[in-house]
């Protein structure tokens, strides 16, 4: 007779075994390991300067240059070709579009001359 609480097990839920893809991953974990594959030596790495590194990203000034190169070339663009240019990167929204430019107004001139004046000075105040 068994004894109560000894019966077998399914297969599936026997301990350390879960079907076909468990029996793949225990092989690979008693895999050999192969040589390299540690990267936690130390061995064949370079020891990096502490300069080197400061001095490979400190900022580079390059206004020298660019001032010779850009004053190098004195050819000037057509301003209509420059202006179409400048239209063609703006944007579409309104932030983008330059104020309008309102002419100013001349002041307008008088016609009457200082001599005018005098003269309608004295015929209407009576001022010799």
């Amino acid at each position: 007779l068994p004894v109560a609480g000894r019966a077998k097990a399914p297969p599936a839920l026997k301990r350390g075994r879960a079907g076909p893809r468990m029996a793949g991953a225990a092989r690979r974990r008693k895999r050999i390991p192969e040589p390299g594959s540690n990267k936690a030596t130390v061995k064949g790495r370079v020891v990096k300067s502490a300069i080197e590194e400061y001095h490979k990203k400190k900022p580079v000034n390059h206004l020298r240059e660019n001032l010779k190169y850009m004053l190098k070339g004195r050819l000037v663009a057509d301003k209509a070709v420059t202006e179409q240019v400048l239209a063609q990167n703006r944007g579409r929204k309104s932030k983008d579009q330059p104020p309008e430019k309102t002419e100013k107004k001349q002041p307008e001139g008088t016609v009457f001359t200082e001599e005018d004046f005098r003269k309608f000075e004295r015929e209407y105040f009576g001022v010799p």
